[in-house]
């Protein structure tokens, strides 16, 4: 379910909102909505036994940014249903949010050591990726009902976040055997965030593709 675009002149529009995001070139070939996460050859050895430690302090900025996004969520609600546009400013801030948390979880989930950055944006030692496309128009019926369409791919995306979790028990001690992370450990915990973020993004009118329910192997 996808909504039909505005006139062509708008898409620098949606390049300029992926650029705000830090999410450089649009999303290619796919859907508008991926993470890239890169499997690092080598983990820290220890770090995975403090790292849900030394994450306090994101726990507490994310918990200040959700009360902000929901403030946000509501105001774009009105605004979707008046203009069929979800405004560029407040798209970006939700993207920003989303990208953060991702960034944590990443962290708590062992897939990366590198330290979340306090920051909406994109930095370039992120080894895990938000990519968005900011759309260009967005049906005025979404904000009333996106939610409710998606709840099919929601239950399995929540379930594969679940697996995800327990494969990152796993890795824990992969980690600390051999300071790697299996492959195909790594994979399930990627598709996990992949299919957790699309879900959220449909879910909150900020992209109007239905999720695919396809199995990123990349």
């Amino acid at each position: 379910m996808t909504d039909t675009p505005t006139a062509s002149h708008d898409a620098p529009v949606a390049r300029a909102a992926v650029a705000a995001t830090g999410g450089g070139d649009l999303v290619a070939g796919g859907y508008p909505v991926d993470v890239d996460a890169q499997l690092l050859p080598e983990y820290s050895r220890f770090m995975p036994l403090i790292k849900w430690l030394i994450l306090i302090p994101h726990y507490v900025a994310l918990i200040v940014l959700g009360i902000g996004a929901a403030f946000v969520a509501l105001i774009a609600f009105f605004a979707t249903l008046f203009t069929a546009r979800y405004p560029e400013g407040m798209w970006n801030y939700m993207v920003g949010v989303h990208r953060w948390a991702m960034r944590v979880m990443a962290y708590h989930m062992l897939i990366t050591d590198k330290y979340p950055p306090f920051t909406l944006q994109e930095t370039p030692e992120d080894t895990i990726q938000l990519r968005a496309e900011y759309p260009e128009r967005v049906s005025r019926w979404r904000p009333l009902f996106a939610w409710l369409i998606v709840i099919p791919f929601a239950i399995v995306a929540a379930i594969i976040f679940w697996v995800a979790q327990i494969c990152a028990f796993f890795a824990l001690f992969t980690i600390l055997f051999t300071k790697k992370i299996p492959a195909g450990l790594f994979n399930v915990i990627r598709n996990g965030f992949t299919w957790n973020l699309r879900s959220g993004f449909y879910s909150y009118w900020m992209s109007t593709e239905y999720p695919p329910f396809e199995w990123d192997e990349d």
